[in-house]
């Protein structure tokens, strides 16, 4: 099927979202199966430091997180702090308390001010005009204001009515004096998927939506660890320290079947990490090269994560050859370890 479809339903009983980009899974949103959404905003209590980890533990009513930049606190001080990312089993959930308030449109960051527009955005007279929404939208506000690439061709007054939104919000959620709880619970797959795919082409949102456009069986085949890349293949196997990559040529006998194997790897691999929700430590094991190929490697590795919207850091190659990456936990893995 061509074009776009964003698919909204259940899966597991969880609030799930699926973007379909002709005929393939593109992208895929599925709450966590326990513990808060990513975004969720909680004021908590400092508790004590994790000495040689650079944060402290912070808690709220049924739940603690890690916060890394821990300067000028003391236990007992409340504040509010924002889940940003997932954590391994047993671990507090990473947590951050430069807080964003995020929709469509705009984004309002509370104790950073400015007004800022999306770089991507690069006509001048549409920069401007934006410029004049956000100091209309934001005045008499201390709070920043990022205005995102969507705005470049949405309606001025949707986007007034986002930024509006989001600071009420944002004013509501901050409004001393905070007591130990939850301020905001975070956005679902669904609202997560309006937000961050503005142009879905097609909705569909029957509760057999995942079953009609074949979802439900590409959600299963990511508990595969084998992922084909035409004659060659690539395998992906979650590990408690790391995420193992290997590349396989395949039945590809020809001499630049190594390079072309590990190009068709690089080019699926972004995607693959991100319907599976892996993050953290990344191990690639490519398919033998010459050193001189090396660098043609890191460009299509840089080129291939730049579009993706989780951020990855190209860490670079170990003394066996392997490459490491090291990419943030914004999703809970699809398929847990046992």
């Amino acid at each position: 099927m061509k074009g776009r479809v964003v698919a909204l339903d259940h899966w597991r009983g969880r609030e799930a979202a699926a973007l379909m980009v002709d005929g393939r899974l593109e992208d895929l949103l599925i709450d966590p199966a326990e513990g808060p959404r990513l975004g969720a905003i909680f004021a908590a209590r400092v508790e004590r430091p994790l000495k040689g980890q650079g944060g402290v533990l912070v808690a709220w009513p049924g739940g603690q997180g890690f916060l890394r930049r821990a300067k000028n606190l003391a236990p007992g001080d409340i504040l509010p702090v924002q889940i940003s990312g997932f954590a391994e089993p047993g671990k507090a959930p990473p947590v951050n308390d430069r807080l964003l308030f995020k929709s469509r449109f705009a984004i309002v960051t509370p104790g950073a001010p400015g007004l800022n527009v999306s770089r991507s955005i690069r006509d001048d007279d549409r920069r401007d005009a934006l410029k004049g929404l956000a100091l209309e939208g934001m005045n008499g506000s201390d709070h920043g204001l990022i205005l995102r690439s969507a705005s470049q061709d949405a309606d001025d007054d949707d986007i007034l009515s986002d930024i509006q939104a989001m600071r009420e919000l944002c004013e509501a959620t901050l409004t001393p004096p905070l007591q130990p709880g939850v301020l905001f619970d975070g956005d679902g797959a669904h609202l997560t998927a309006w937000r961050d795919w503005p142009a879905p082409g097609q909705i569909a949102t029957m509760d057999n939506s995942f079953e009609s456009h074949g979802i439900l069986d590409e959600i299963e085949r990511l508990a595969d660890t084998h992922v084909a890349l035409g004659p060659h293949s690539m395998a992906i196997e979650p590990t408690r320290a790391l995420i193992a990559v290997d590349v396989n040529t395949g039945s590809d006998l020809s001499p630049a079947a190594a390079l072309k194997a590990n190009l068709a790897a690089i080019k699926d691999l972004p995607r693959q990490l991100r319907l599976r929700g892996l993050g953290g430590q990344i191990t690639v094991d490519f398919a033998p090269i010459a050193k001189r190929d090396r660098r043609q490697i890191e460009t299509a590795l840089r080129a291939a994560f730049r579009a993706d919207p989780v951020e990855t850091e190209i860490i670079g190659w170990t003394p066996l050859g392997h490459m490491e990456l090291k990419r943030k936990r914004e999703r809970p893995p699809l398929y847990p370890l046992a």
